[in-house]
């Protein structure tokens, strides 16, 4: 079976300076990689590259089964076109929530699928009100993201992206900026997500949920996969020195929620 994401050689440089060094990796349908590494090892790079957020230097990228001409073309429109249906496709989420605060709940997740893939009104709201009931949000339907939590502003911002039906769902250290007492429902939320079959590459510190939720762990040091493999293999036995201090220091460190 073909994978649904082939990464060869991906590299990212802003100038002199290279963040990425070649990355290559392959993710079948319904994976959940859990992607570690200390800051600034290039994780975050890698994750808005996928989405084309940032534009890779050089690299072959093959998402399911239809190359990616991601370089300029002199031809906007056309390119315009591509960066569309990827994004439609590939769903990204960040750690700052980034939530049109002018806008309702209910606003937010229908724009996309309203503007973008021209889902018709009517549709787009029943189609939102259903996420938001699955994750116990259908009361907040008209509230603006200010008068919400932070975690609830983080599940909104996933539905949001969910909304568009995508192949596959980014999470670039979603549960970061938020207090530790609302960090659970978040990640209930992305083993939720793991469960029904959703494919996932998640940029994360909590290893308690990358050991419980995820199907393989890669683990990032200066911008290149130092170590990948099954993530009970990885986390409970890594092989490389690099891997174990981070493991030691990151497991040291105290974490709110523990998946289930």
């Amino acid at each position: 079976m073909i994978p649904l994401l082939q990464i060869r050689n991906l590299r990212k440089a802003y100038g002199p300076l290279e963040v990425l060094h070649g990355i290559s990796l392959d993710v079948a349908a319904g994976e959940v990689v859990a992607i570690i590494g200390a800051s600034g090892s290039g994780k975050s790079t890698f994750l808005r590259c996928l989405n084309l957020l940032e534009i890779p230097t050089s690299g072959e990228f093959i998402f399911d089964g239809t190359s990616v001409d991601y370089k300029e073309d002199g031809i906007n429109w056309g390119r315009e076109k591509r960066l569309r249906w990827l994004r439609s496709q590939i769903g990204i989420v960040f750690q700052s929530f980034n939530l049109w605060p002018h806008k309702t709940v209910l606003e937010n997740i229908i724009e996309a699928p309203i503007t973008v893939k021209k889902t018709p009104r009517k549709q787009a709201i029943e189609e939102a009100e259903d996420l938001l009931q699955r994750i116990g949000l259908a009361q907040k339907r008209d509230e603006y993201p200010s008068r919400l939590s932070g975690g609830q502003q983080q599940r909104v911002a996933i539905v949001r992206s969910l909304a568009m039906k995508p192949k596959l769902m980014l999470f670039d250290e979603v549960t970061s900026s938020l207090d530790p007492q609302l960090v659970g429902e978040v990640l209930g939320l992305m083993a939720s997500l793991a469960r029904q079959g959703m494919t996932m590459l998640a940029v994360t510190h909590e290893i308690a949920f990358a050991r419980s939720v995820s199907t393989r762990t890669i683990f990032v040091d200066g911008g290149l996969i130092a170590e990948e493999g099954p993530s009970e293999m990885v986390l409970n036995n890594p092989q490389l020195p690099r891997t174990r201090q981070f493991l030691n220091r990151a497991l040291s460190e105290p974490h709110a929620a523990t998946v289930i």
